[in-house]
């Protein structure tokens, strides 16, 4: 069964940091390209960053690149995100998951997810 447990989320102050993880079970792990999502309040899910399966191909949105670090540790089958230079605006809810079709997020387990709020 497939389980994302998603951790590191707290209130931050602008320009903060924070490092969340994620740890996951239920698949094979090393051989998924995986991906962060986060749903801000008010709005739909939003897919944030991706990385291959070794970690040697990373993607990220336009509003978080080069501030945003996408990794991971095969071994622990855990992903992590390290957030850097954070704004109003990343405030939302952070969760984990198989990089996969917007056409398919709504059908798809996520788990509980991770808030971040960046707030003065």
């Amino acid at each position: 069964q497939v389980q994302f447990v998603e951790s590191g989320g707290g209130l931050v102050q602008p320009g903060g940091s924070l490092r969340l993880s994620c740890a996951a079970s239920g698949f094979n792990f090393g051989m998924r390209t995986m991906s962060w999502y986060r749903r801000a309040p008010g709005n739909g899910r939003e897919l944030v960053a991706t990385i291959s399966p070794f970690g040697k191909n990373t993607n990220y949105i336009d509003s978080v690149k080069g501030r945003f670090t996408i990794s991971r540790d095969n071994a622990k089958n855990t992903m992590y995100l390290q957030m850097n230079s954070l704004k109003f605006e990343d405030t939302a809810v952070y969760y984990c998951n198989k990089d996969l079709p917007s056409n398919t997020w709504a059908s798809n387990y996520w788990g509980q997810g991770t808030q971040v709020t960046v707030s003065s």
